[in-house]
């Protein structure tokens, strides 16, 4: 046997390097990697050695560089990914939360943190967690349950089980997810005769899991029982490359459709049969449809609280549902029907089967009810008064087009958009699974580094932008233009909002209600300028058009400042949510707010 003696970690970025999509493409598209002790000696000179092969970039925070590394692999819907390596102690410690979004969504990120002397010589070394009772604990263990694969590489033959196990669950439809390994810093120096097949190329191919005999017959006899079925889409949708095929499924039999946050995109806005999106952030049309519905069928949907209303929406007496999902867990959920499939082939074997079934048209005049409202909602405010987020939402749409990514994470933006902004195909990304403040930036980065012919579009709260914004400088440095809208309503608005609706006092999430003894006066512009970026003060609506329209043919990152009025929420749509309100107080606000939460679970109790 013919061998190559390499250390594990020049081992590891070889292996990785020659790892292809079936487009001829790197699957691990490059490296993000802040070094420290841990990772500097070791990746680190690897890393430098193989060069453009398997490019290395430098953020400015372990989790901002996984939140980008994480928007690239969902906005390639799951064919490509990229790693992300830290030093141990804190700089691991930095990722996990990045972990457990990509863990949630059900997208692929390679996690390699150093960890600790596999040889225990110098114990304990600088960062390292020791536990009293576990001499084999590390802080990485906090990976474990936040990743789809852990290993930790405490030997360089390590490496010829862990590398294809780890690129197994990255291209894996049904587990999909972050995968970790845990790299000892004295294994990654370490040498090692590895065989030269070993680094051969391979090519990793995404299955297309098809539907069980039996399963997929019920779900036709279902339907076909079916008066009046409505379909939810799913994230699902995108990552199988169902758009075409939910489009025709929908357009065959007339059934109209909705999409969740994960799913929205997945058919153009104008589509006659969109009726929007469901539940909390639903438009009022699509949970009219959701209220009658007697077959719901989600197509790559997890069924989270916020699209089914905390399961109020889905109402309509002895309705069922219909779970086409290529994970048997997200299938069977809430005692659903069934179907373990790709979504692509699940539509177009239920479709054949359908033959000339159609139902009857859905109401579409109260889908034009709904975009007139939302015309109304949405439209230049009068006078001088802030605007609303959902004015501000307007400007966005006036100013985007087919090739725009609108994107966003926390706050009040990802409910007032899901709601009230009508996407093109492909136009939208929400990192909602999660709603991880502080991803929007660096996401927005890794959304344009996946579509670098989009215009990207980023939507960030004032409070989300102070929690992580050091990768505009990243986004700067590396010449990635996009746009920022970051709306200033001094705080957290849309949790003062919820705060109220539950009967809370305004307390400690608005600025000005927070315990401060110099009032807080944020210059969001000179803040954003001295990182690089092109900065705008918007004073108006109309400015900010202007400002967004001009950003479109910027070199690098446009971030546009408006001032916006923290109160309105988005004016229409919604529906109950379940958030729990103290059954014990003293205050009539919560007490009335009580009374309303148990009418609430009172209809969520039809539909367990």
């Amino acid at each position: 046997m013919t061998t190559l003696r390499l250390t594990a970690a020049q081992a590891m970025v070889k292996w990785l390097s020659v790892q292809m999509t079936e487009e001829g493409q790197p699957f691990i598209a490059g490296v993000w990697a802040i070094f420290g002790h841990g990772n500097v000696a070791g990746l680190g000179e690897a890393l430098h050695g193989i060069g453009p092969a398997l490019p290395t970039w430098r953020g400015q925070n372990e989790q901002t560089m996984a939140h980008t590394a994480i928007a690239y692999a969902k906005t390639m819907n799951r064919r490509r990914a990229m790693a992300v390596t830290s030093s141990i102690g804190p700089g691991a410690t930095n990722m996990v939360t990045a972990a457990a979004l990509a863990h949630v969504n059900r997208v692929p990120v390679l996690l390699i943190p150093g960890d600790v002397f596999a040889s225990r010589a110098p114990d304990p070394v600088l960062q390292q967690v020791e536990d009293f009772d576990d001499g084999t604990v590390s802080a990485n263990d906090c990976f474990r349950p936040v990743s789809r694969y852990f290993d930790r590489i405490s030997r360089p033959e390590h490496l010829l089980t862990a590398l294809p196990r780890a690129l197994r669950v990255m291209t894996d439809p049904a587990n999909c997810g972050p995968v970790t390994l845990a790299f000892c810093q004295d294994t990654q120096a370490e040498a090692y005769d590895y065989p030269v097949e070993f680094f051969d190329p391979k090519v990793w191919y995404i299955a297309r899991p098809e539907p069980d005999a039996r399963e997929l017959a019920a779900a036709v006899a279902a339907i076909k029982a079916a008066k009046s079925p409505l379909i939810v889409a799913g994230g699902g949708v995108l990552y199988s490359g169902a758009q075409e095929a939910l489009l025709a499924f929908a357009r065959t039999h007339n059934i109209p459709l909705v999409e969740t946050q994960a799913g929205k995109g997945a058919v153009d806005g104008d589509e006659k049969l969109h009726f929007g999106t469901p539940g909390v952030t639903g438009t009022a049309c699509g949970n009219e449809l959701a209220a009658k519905a007697d077959l719901v069928i989600g197509v790559g949907t997890r069924f989270s609280d916020f699209t089914t209303g905390s399961w109020t929406v889905f109402s309509a007496p002895n309705r069922k549902i219909l779970s086409i999902n290529v994970h048997g867990y997200d299938a069977a959920k809430r005692g659903a029907m069934a179907l373990v499939s790709d979504a692509k082939v699940a539509l177009e074997k239920i479709s054949q089967a359908l033959g000339t079934t159609r139902f009857a048209d859905p109401d579409f005049a109260a889908r034009e009810a709904w975009f007139a409202l939302v015309d109304g909602l949405t439209a230049l405010p009068a006078g001088n008064q802030l605007p609303s987020d959902a004015q501000v939402i307007g400007a966005v749409q006036r100013n985007t087009g087919k090739t725009s990514v609108v994107m966003s994470a926390a706050g009040t933006m990802p409910g007032a958009l899901h709601t009230l902004l009508r996407t093109a195909k492909g136009g939208y990304h929400m990192e909602y699974g999660f709603s991880c403040m502080g991803y929007e930036i660096a996401g927005a980065m890794g959304v344009k580094l996946a579509r670098p012919e989009a215009d990207v579009i980023c939507m960030v709260g004032d409070g989300s932008y102070m929690m992580a914004n050091s990768e505009l400088a990243t986004a700067v440095m590396m010449g990635v233009p996009f746009t920022v809208v970051l709306t200033d309503n001094r705080g957290y608005g849309c949790i003062n909002r919820l705060q109220k609706a539950t009967g809370g006092a305004p307390f400690n999430n608005l600025l000005d209600d927070s315990y401060h003894v110099n009032p807080a006066n944020i210059d969001f512009v000179t803040h954003a300028g001295s990182m690089g970026a092109h900065v705008v003060k918007a004073g108006s609506v109309q400015d900010l058009e202007a400002a967004m329209q001009a950003a479109k043919s910027a070199r690098l990152p446009t971030v546009i400042v408006i001032d916006t009025d923290p109160m309105p929420g988005t004016g229409g749509g919604g529906s109950w949510w379940e958030v729990a309100v103290p059954e014990v107080s003293v205050r009539p606000q919560v007490q009335a707010a009580r009374d309303a939460y148990i009418a609430g679970a009172a209809h969520q109790a039809l539909v367990r």
